[in-house]
């Protein structure tokens, strides 16, 4: 069952069509025609959309071109190498948040979650819908449903472990989300995963909130550095988005490679960590 108040429903399909004008219309679109497009004021489309997405209309036309992964690479290229040494390997900081993770034993990953209870609940967030899962340890499924849809996300994620106990019970799960969600506090990951996936899941938390890097970075790192398309595929099959970020993998060329998501979502979760980075978030002009 899908929980979605009219109010915040109504505020996503606002700024997810704003948004979609703003991808379309590219950096020279002014916030009056933005507004006027949007049909409502300057002043209460800016407040509205600040609110919402986190930075201010301008700040994210900036950072919304095609060409930004590009920029990123050039300017905010991580080696996760670096990122081990400074401290990042152990428990992960996504700005004011905490997150710490246990991952599931090969034995118990390989019985496909036989004798495990799942939570679940659908949240709002930042980037739409989304539908969060999680064990008494901790996180593990956060899909985004803006692009594929309510019903697909969720067939997607109930397969991954195909004889687990679900349970829907948002409740449980909302402490985490809340804190996930607002990016302060602390919250707990359980990862269920392949022994491979593990580790490339591990070596994307080390990358910190409004950088990026890339899959041969990770392979490397991971002491796998032939296996970069096997760390694509585990990058694709990341079952907690935006917590563990694989939004943040790039291609070498700067091209955004895929997103199990959507590439919209992924556009906008790396322009809105961007931004954040800057310390841009105030509302601007």
């Amino acid at each position: 069952m899908l929980h979605q108040t009219p109010e915040t429903g109504y505020h996503y399909n606002v700024m997810r069509r704003a948004i979609e004008l703003i991808d379309a219309a590219g950096p020279g679109m002014s916030l009056n025609d933005l507004a006027a497009q949007m049909g409502m004021s300057p002043a209460h489309f800016q407040r509205l959309f600040s609110q919402w997405v986190g930075v201010s209309p301008k700040r994210y036309q900036q950072y919304l071109t095609l060409d930004h992964a590009k920029a990123l690479l050039r300017y905010r290229m991580t080696t996760l190498d670096v990122s081990h040494e400074v401290g990042l390997s152990g428990n992960g900081r996504l700005h004011d948040l905490f997150v710490r993770w246990e991952a599931m034993s090969p034995g118990e990953y390989a019985r496909a979650g036989e004798g495990l209870d799942i939570y679940w609940g659908w949240f709002d967030s930042p980037f739409g819908l989304a539908l969060v899962m999680g064990t008494s340890k901790g996180l593990c499924g956060l899909a985004f449903a803006a692009e594929t849809g309510t019903e697909a996300a969720q067939e997607d994620m109930v397969a991954r472990w195909p004889n687990a106990n679900f349970i829907e019970d948002p409740a449980m799960l909302k402490p985490l989300v809340d804190a996930a969600f607002a990016q302060k506090g602390e919250t707990a990951l359980h990862m269920i995963g392949a022994p491979f996936q593990i580790k490339v899941w591990e070596a994307l938390l080390q990358v910190p909130s409004g950088h990026v890097t890339t899959y041969s970075e990770i392979a490397n790192r991971i002491g796998k550095p032939k296996a970069v398309r096997a760390v694509g595929t585990a990058v694709g099959r990341n079952p907690v988005s935006w917590l563990i970020p694989c939004h943040r993998a790039l291609r070498k060329s700067g091209a955004l490679g895929g997103y199990h998501w959507g590439l919209p979502v992924k556009r906008a979760l790396l322009a809105y960590e961007a931004a954040r980075a800057d310390g841009d978030a105030a509302p601007q002009g």
